[in-house]
């Protein structure tokens, strides 16, 4: 985590007039640049906004100052839209938006008017999903184990939501669920678990070890994970929780639909947060950007705040490949909406 980002000699002289201009830019625009920020102030992507906005300005050329501006719920919508409709692209202008912003593009949330899959990716910090069963201690759950506890109660906040992804995970394995809804954080489905109300809960976002830990002692055992984001989209073996399979290993999908639809809904369960630029940024700011920010990311203080909250911090290409999971969303999203409808009874507000 101490390494800083190097360009190779070549590879910096070829940039190098690039480079120049976006930093010419930076230095002689007036104001402060910006970093708009998809939720409340105080809020958890607004911490990381935070963070980020001074540890990227010192690592800036000019050491600009760089302004969070909160802005909407914690959903990330309101700033999603922002992004898209009033972000010019001219380097002074980035965004941080929490992944609940992709959840609401890929379940047909009215509100949504803008597309990710065309911003441009900055850096993004991915946390871990694990769902956890009620079987005995120390046993394997299998696709089997699932079937015989079909129709699985599982607790989860909202069809729009990181629960999602547990969701079609189950349904691409043809597991019958039961959804206990309403249950809107870890605490909830715990409680609700020890309660027996539910059988099955899915554990995401920030800190995932640390709420697993009551459920291990109230008879709770992992089943699966969602796993981590690895280079050119695959996905890798969670090392939060080495050994433990992942969804797509219990057993093939029962139909494409939701195969494709579950990559998209882990990638967007896996982001706590996702750094971005405007569309049609130029290539040389987004250069300093993203270089920028991989310095913020290797800070000490970054660093041990992404380690505390079990956050892997990764760079353009790994965001790229999960904003790429989305691409299927305008072709096939109707279907989508009418399985979430039918099973869940989604209906997108």
């Amino acid at each position: 985590m101490n390494r800083r980002h190097m360009l190779g000699t070549l590879a910096a002289s070829a940039l190098l007039p690039g480079l120049a201009r976006a930093q010419t830019m930076a230095q002689s625009a007036t104001g402060p640049m910006t970093l708009l920020v998809a939720g409340p102030d105080g809020g958890q992507t607004s911490r990381w906004g935070n963070a980020f906005a001074l540890a990227i300005s010192n690592a800036f050329p000019g050491g600009p100052n760089i302004v969070a501006e909160p802005v909407g719920g914690l959903d990330g919508v309101t700033g999603a839209n922002r992004l898209d409709a009033l972000l010019v692209p001219d380097g002074r202008s980035a965004a941080i938006l929490p992944g609940a912003s992709l959840l609401a593009y890929l379940t047909g949330d009215t509100r949504v008017h803008y597309d990710p899959t065309h911003w441009t990716p900055v850096l993004a910090g991915f946390s871990s999903g694990v769902l956890m069963l009620r079987a005995p201690q120390g046993s394997t759950p299998t696709l089997a184990t699932f079937q015989k506890m079909a129709p699985l109660r599982i607790g989860v906040a909202q069809t729009q939501s990181g629960d999602l992804a547990a969701l079609l995970a189950l349904a691409r394995l043809g597991i019958a669920t039961a959804p206990v809804f309403g249950l809107h954080d870890s605490a909830e489905k715990t409680s609700a678990f020890i309660a027996g109300s539910v059988d099955a809960v899915f554990i995401s976002g920030e800190g995932v070890p640390e709420d697993l830990t009551p459920l291990i002692a109230s008879g709770a055992v992992p089943a699966f994970c969602i796993g981590a984001a690895g280079q050119g989209g695959i996905t890798t073996p969670d090392p939060l929780f080495p050994g433990l399979p992942l969804a797509t290993a219990l057993g093939p999908a029962v139909n494409p639909l939701l195969d494709t639809a579950y990559e998209a809904a882990a990638a967007a369960a896996r982001l706590d947060f996702l750094l971005v630029l405007p569309r049609l940024t130029d290539p040389s700011a987004v250069a300093l950007w993203r270089s920028a920010a991989q310095q913020a990311a290797n800070s000490q203080a970054v660093s041990a705040a992404a380690a505390a909250s079990s956050i892997s911090l990764q760079p353009a290409p790994v965001l790229a490949d999960a904003l790429t999971t989305l691409a299927f969303v305008p072709a096939e999203q109707p279907q989508l909406l009418a399985f979430l409808a039918k099973n869940y009874g989604w209906q997108p507000g």
